[in-house]
């Protein structure tokens, strides 16, 4: 397909930390994509939280279904905007590697346990993953993927550690968030996405899991709209299958006005270049009017789900899991690998290695290192 003058060329790619010789049947984006597939802490993703703990149920999203989800919608979008499909589908891919088991609550925790360390921010710790802790490659450590992708899976950056991060790589994918300039619009559209797909499938593994009801769900005017169309165009519709229709009908309208707006916006301000989108305001975006219907959407999976007694419940027990592993391995390192026993930065290296657990791993750590079985582990 033909890439518009605005979307990132991987024959233009920034290039990597660490020189390569170019791929000889793929593009530099393509091999990146390939990098974090095969990556460990891609597969770890299957067993970590999304909203439902993985012994919870079969069926809920965990992170690694998530981020496939993600990465769907962005290339649905990205390919009539004329945008690198490839791209926008490493960087989907890669944008959880660093988040930690048991889903925010594990990311609040362990930001808790980090306070006087600097801190734990999960899009930083996905470009840790990237940049320096898998191990694959005897030339260097991490994947050593191109700028466009790092520069995507850094979604956010708290000022300070974007200014360590450019004292370590001038001009480098955290330059962004000091002279607030955008990323790529393929960065961009990755935000979207994500925003899109946990949006939709939070409202099926609510309702499967029995915490909110469809008839809750129809109090929100942007689901409601397509509940009420699939059912005029089917009368007889209920149950799951009319909860899969309407959730399907409002994830096409949310990717079409996606599209249609970033098409308005691209033909308003014209970028010539890839640069040149990431020098103008933010492009890639819902209309305002879908901007509120989502955000209504937002408020009220925060309220009727997210905050829910059962929730809140497994994420108090989560919370303190990950506190009480950071603890004992703080003060016995010696429980934790060779490589991450042996490192000098003691509290970063138990937050890398905490961060990287599954959700069973984590729970099986605790009651070895606790004798305390706060959650199921299988």
């Amino acid at each position: 397909m033909q890439l518009a003058p605005y979307a990132c060329d991987p024959a233009q790619s920034r290039g990597r930390r660490f020189p390569e010789p170019p791929p000889p049947t793929r593009t530099e984006f393509q091999r990146d994509r390939d990098r974090i597939v095969h990556s460990t802490a891609f597969r770890r993703l299957v067993y970590k939280t999304q909203v439902f703990l993985n012994h919870e149920g079969d069926l809920f999203r965990s992170r690694l279904t998530h981020s496939l989800e993600v990465a769907q919608l962005a290339r649905s979008i990205a390919r009539p905007l004329g945008l690198n499909e490839d791209l926008v589908e490493a960087i989907a891919l890669a944008h959880d590697l660093g988040h930690t088991p048991f889903g925010h609550a594990g990311q609040d925790a362990l930001d808790e346990c980090m306070n006087g360390h600097g801190g734990f921010e999960h899009n930083l710790q996905s470009l840790r993953v990237v940049d320096e802790l898998e191990e694959r490659y005897p030339r260097f450590d991490g994947l050593n993927l191109s700028f466009e992708t790092r520069e995507g899976v850094l979604k956010h950056c708290s000022h300070s550690n974007a200014r360590r991060l450019e004292a370590q790589e001038p001009g480098g994918v955290a330059r962004r968030f000091l002279d607030r300039s955008q990323p790529s619009l393929e960065a961009q559209l990755c935000n979207l996405a994500d925003e899109i797909a946990y949006g939709a499938h939070d409202i099926d593994d609510g309702v499967r899991s029995g915490l909110i009801t469809l008839e809750q769900v129809r109090s929100v005017p942007l689901f409601d709209q397509h509940c009420s169309a699939a059912l005029a165009e089917h009368p007889g519709l209920h149950g799951r299958r009319l909860l899969y229709e309407a959730i399907r009908r409002m994830l096409s309208a949310l990717v079409y006005d996606v599209i249609d707006t970033t098409r308005n916006d691209l033909e308003r301000v014209q970028p010539a270049t890839a640069d040149a989108a990431r020098s103008a305001r933010p492009i890639v975006a819902f209309s305002a009017a879908t901007r509120e219907a989502a955000t209504g959407l937002k408020t009220f999976l925060m309220h009727e789900l997210y905050r829910h007694p059962q929730v809140m419940e497994t994420t108090d027990h989560a919370k303190d899991v990950v506190r009480e592993l950071f603890s004992a391995y703080c003060a016995a390192p010696s429980q934790m690998p060779s490589g991450f026993a042996g490192r000098a930065d003691r509290e970063r290296a138990v937050a890398d290695y905490i961060a990287g657990m599954t959700d069973r791993f984590a729970l099986r750590e605790h009651e070895r290192l606790t004798g305390r079985k706060l959650l199921a582990s299988a």
